[in-house]
């Protein structure tokens, strides 16, 4: 697999931090950082989960906790010099801790299902389908809580062997966690850095520039299809397939930040499948699927884009998989050789990666590194933590939901690291952490097995629960680890800071979703409709059905053949890497490819916009292009961040924009101004 490289540094951002001693952990978990995690914590919390009941689904935390972190902190710090309190200095190591706690805090809101898997196990989900007792689960606070300490961990323990992997020998990009990092680094610039002071400065401008422009759209988005977002860019034609750019900004940062071989093997993939294969599927219908679905149905065109897409990135990540364990091993055989003969130390698991011989371009990659190796967790402390969590977690889920037999435990846990590690290496390469999409995969496989008659929904729920949490904690943990290993934090530092954040959102989290189910009763108003619930309890009536019955015509032969094209890429390019062939530069990323079958194609078209931004800034001006282009993308991706809280809280103060802009063919206008003129002529 060709390694995926970082942005390239204009500048040295450590030279500026030289004079500065690491702090130890002590100085990095203080108390300060503690109480601002959880002032945010429990903030953010209750805004996300306002927002995941009534949609079923919460924007990144990551760059606005890093933001409100500093803020509140230098809050805190003006405070306590009033009061004349001595404190240790604010650093960029403890507003990173703050930001990690933040994280797993609120990500709990989305992983622990209460839009999603708690509440499609309800009665209300449950109307007008399979409504037997063994099939339905009320929410219960204790349950709650009890489930989400079992599953919540094992993400994190799982991952953190991988750590080295994905992060030094791979170098993924981590686009989000990258921004945040760089986000971060520049508030805690020393003064007197003249090119560092530059990029604050463009970061803040970008950075206010977009919230600005997110509040100014907001103002003609008064009702479905209002707003600059529905521009039909490309044409009309173009738009109806869903090309077309929607000015969000995050999209743009992350096509700057992005490698220019992920951005282009990521519109290769939109071509392909959003102007090749769907519109041949789509031909098919009445043929292949009903005509009557709808596009979230997986009896229809969503099974295909979910089994196609599933099968390349299961493909791609077993075979890179599958490539470390064999360089592990030999490695590690070679090690054990060594130590025969000359005597040497006891070799640690996944250790035996020669990471020496990465290279290194930069004084930045030489003291990270050694920072990020040096105060580590053993793997083999990790690995017992996550045997021990699977041996509890079998014994004790199966009496919290009793469909669920041992073995389906054991099963879920047995296979969860491979699947943690496909969905981590994803999301560090695009920064789409596709949980969710493993979860209805685990929903398929557990619901069929046990059936209608023995629980089956519920279990599927459970199981895509389990899932979920395990793939989403661990996207999420490395992405983490990749924010300490750009602004100096170490891994040990965020490791425990994940955990305090984790066990902080599974006591914070079902509290306020206690509080909504109860005083709000759901049912009623906005939080009513519960929209990902009923999806997700259609996936798991679904996953009951008898075999492929339930799938659309094809899919699983889709599913195969992609899998092997997929396959046979992937390993074209290890061997044209290994090579040293020229055409490697030109063979797309197999998973760059496949993320397209998920995402809508205005995605792509801004991570294309970006790209070309970076690209033509660097042609025109290379030396300013490698130095600002990563914090004018950090400042778009923070402002888009940020902005979509401040349009959440217009959301929940029951605030409505004012103006509502669509773009109509010339037809249509000329249908509307008639219509008009009529109205106008009875009045």
């Amino acid at each position: 697999m060709e390694p995926v490289n970082d942005f390239q540094e204009g500048i040295s951002t450590e030279h500026a931090f030289e004079a500065e001693p690491v702090p130890s952990l002590s100085e990095t978990i203080t108390p300060r950082s503690m109480v601002v995690s959880f002032i945010l914590s429990v903030t953010l919390s209750i805004v996300a989960m306002k927002v995941t009941l009534s949609s079923g689904f919460i924007p990144s935390f990551s760059i606005p906790a890093g933001l409100l972190g500093f803020y509140v902190s230098r809050a805190s710090i003006h405070i306590l010099d009033y009061f004349a309190v001595a404190q240790l200095p604010f650093t960029r190591q403890e507003n990173t801790i703050i930001q990690t706690c933040v994280v797993a805090c609120t990500s709990i809101t989305f992983t622990g299902g209460f839009g999603t898997y708690i509440l499609a196990m309800g009665k209300k989900a449950a109307v007008g389908d399979v409504n037997t007792q063994n099939n339905v689960e009320e929410p219960s606070f204790a349950r709650m809580i009890t489930f989400l300490f079992l599953i919540s961990f094992a993400g994190m323990f799982i991952i953190m062997p991988f750590r080295k992997v994905m992060i030094i020998r791979h170098r993924l990009t981590f686009p989000s966690g990258t921004a945040t990092a760089h986000l971060i680094n520049s508030f805690h610039t020393p003064q007197g850095v003249k090119q560092a002071r530059k990029q604050v400065t463009l970061l803040f401008k970008s950075f206010g520039g977009t919230i600005a422009w997110s509040l100014f759209q907001w103002f003609f988005a008064s009702g479905p299809g209002c707003g600059f977002k529905f521009f039909p860019t490309f044409g009309l034609e173009a738009y109806k397939h869903g090309f077309f750019f929607d000015f969000t900004m995050a999209n743009v940062g992350i096509g700057m930040m992005c490698p220019y071989m992920i951005v282009f093997s990521v519109f290769i993939g939109t071509i392909i499948s959003c102007g090749v294969i769907w519109p041949y599927i789509e031909s098919k219908e009445g043929i292949w699927y009903p005509s009557n679905l709808g596009p979230n149905s997986l009896n229809g065109i969503r099974g295909y884009k979910v089994f196609i897409g599933l099968s390349m990135i299961m493909a791609d990540c077993l075979f890179v998989f599958l490539c470390i364990m064999v360089r592990t091993t030999c490695a590690m055989i070679k090690r054990r050789r060594q130590a025969m003969q000359g005597g040497g130390g006891n070799a640690q698991p996944f250790q035996g990666i020669d990471i020496a011989d990465q290279p290194v371009k930069s004084f930045d990659d030489r003291r990270r590194a050694q920072v990020f190796l040096r105060d580590e967790i053993p793997d083999s402390v990790t690995i017992g933590c996550y045997v021990l969590l699977s041996i509890i977690s079998i014994a004790a889920i199966p009496h919290l939901y009793p469909q669920m037999r041992y073995s389906h435990v054991a099963l879920i846990y047995l296979a969860a690291p491979v699947f943690a590690f496909c969905n981590a290496y994803g999301f560090g390469v695009t920064d789409m952490n596709l949980a969710s999409t493993y979860c209805k995969i685990a929903m398929f496989a557990f619901g069929s097995w046990v059936g209608i008659k023995s629980g089956g929904v519920v279990a599927a729920l459970v199981a895509g629960g389990i899932t979920m949490s395990i793939l989403g904690n661990a996207a999420d943990v490395a992405q983490d680890l990749k924010t300490g290993y750009l602004t100096l934090t170490s891994p040990r530092a965020v490791f425990i800071s994940e955990a305090i954040g984790t066990a902080l959102g599974c006591v914070v989290n079902p509290t306020v979703f206690w509080v909504f189910y109860r005083v709000y009763k759901m049912g009623s108003g906005d939080m009513g409709d519960m929209p990902y619930a009923k999806l997700y309890r259609g996936f798991a009536m679904l996953s009951v059905g008898d075999g492929e019955q339930g799938l659309p015509r094809h899919s699983m032969l889709l599913f195969k053949v992609f899998f092997v094209l997929a396959l046979a890429l992937s390993v074209f390019r290890e061997v044209a890497s290994r090579k040293e062939w020229r055409i490697r530069r030109y063979i797309p990323s197999t998973i760059g490819m496949a993320i397209t079958f998920f995402m809508p194609p205005r995605v792509p078209v801004g991570m294309c916009i970006g790209s070309l931004v970076a690209y033509l800034w660097e042609k025109m001006d290379a030396g300013r292009g490698r130095m600002l282009s990563p914090a004018l993308a950090s400042g778009l991706i923070c402002g888009d961040g940020v902005g979509s809280i401040l349009l959440s809280m217009l959301t929940l103060m029951g605030a409505r924009a004012p103006i509502c802009i669509k773009f109509l063919s010339r037809g249509d206008n000329v249908k509307l101004d008639a219509f008009l003129a009529t109205l106008h002529d009875m009045r």
